[in-house]
């Protein structure tokens, strides 16, 4: 019984179609659009109504891969652009008209719990202790920690990502001083496992490996402020739009292992993979 997940973000609008496999989540199809919507957002305050065409084109698209797929449950939710827009109502007006189906706009803290849901369920590292997740996004990151099952005991958010970060920075070392003052008056408490989520932290993985410890992410911070977005793209393998908008994300990740003060391990799974769980709990129960 496949379920389908829509994310509608501020850099990708995302789908994934999903079925669980004796506990585990086995993906039968993917797909994404690049909108940069928080880009917008963060120039003017709102979305054009070219930008809102363009994403209810992009939903409509996903929506029809997803029912062909024959998914019998269908998630399709707004992350930051439906909190930070000043027009977010028309825009998650027109999304319902072109999906035909609801659309959500999640909170900071549904966010933050369902990334550390995704996150856990396909971590491919040993889980000890308290478990933090942080999921850098393009114009919010969330935090959750939590014992590694269950739900998360701590969430919180900033709005800042990559995109919102990029526009604001004029360079690398301003990107740093602002993401560590974004997350300066964050108290979370001691973790022992640290996982990160998002296409931030794989991108960066393609950089440097999956385990951003000390070294590995003042590497990252090099490779991005010497190497031009082009030559990252070509030499890493990373999508040229998200090389324009990795120096920002690396500064925040960066100041995240510093928060946590343990290396973040990078998973392939997070905010849609725990929609997935999600919807299957509410089947179940």
């Amino acid at each position: 019984m496949p379920i389908g997940v829509i994310d509608i973000g501020s850099n990708t609008t995302r789908l994934l179609v999903a079925r669980i496999d004796n506990g585990e989540i086995v993906p039968l199809e993917k797909g994404r659009v690049r909108l940069a919507l928080g880009e917008e957002i963060e120039r003017t305050g709102g979305v054009s109504e070219t930008s809102i065409a363009a994403a209810a084109k992009a939903a409509r698209k996903l929506c029809a891969i997803a029912r062909r797929c024959g998914v019998e449950e269908l998630d399709v939710f707004l992350t930051a652009p439906g909190r930070q827009s000043a027009n977010a109502d028309e825009l998650v007006a027109v999304l319902r008209r072109a999906t035909k189906h609801s659309v959500r706009v999640l909170t900071t803290e549904e966010e933050g719990r369902l990334a550390y849901a995704g996150a856990v369920a396909t971590a491919d590292v040993p889980l000890r202790g308290a478990v933090a997740v942080c999921d850098v996004g393009g114009a919010s990151t969330e935090i959750a920690i939590g014992s590694g099952s269950g739900a998360p005991d701590w969430v919180e958010s900033v709005d800042l990502g990559s995109v919102r970060l990029t526009a604001r920075a004029g360079s690398l070392a301003e990107a740093v001083a602002e993401a560590r003052l974004a997350l300066d008056g964050l108290e979370p408490q001691p973790v022992d496992t640290a996982l990160c989520v998002g296409g931030t932290a794989r991108a960066t993985r393609r950089l440097v490996g999956p385990l951003l410890g000390d070294a590995e992410l003042k590497e990252a911070l090099g490779l991005v402020e010497t190497t031009p977005p082009r030559a990252l793209a070509r030499r890493f393998g990373v999508d040229r739009a998200r090389a324009e908008i990795l120096p920002a994300g690396v500064a925040i990740l960066a100041q995240v292992h510093e928060l946590l003060g343990v290396p973040l391990h990078v998973c392939g799974g997070g905010i849609r993979e725990g929609a997935v769980l999600a919807s299957l709990a509410e089947r179940a129960a």
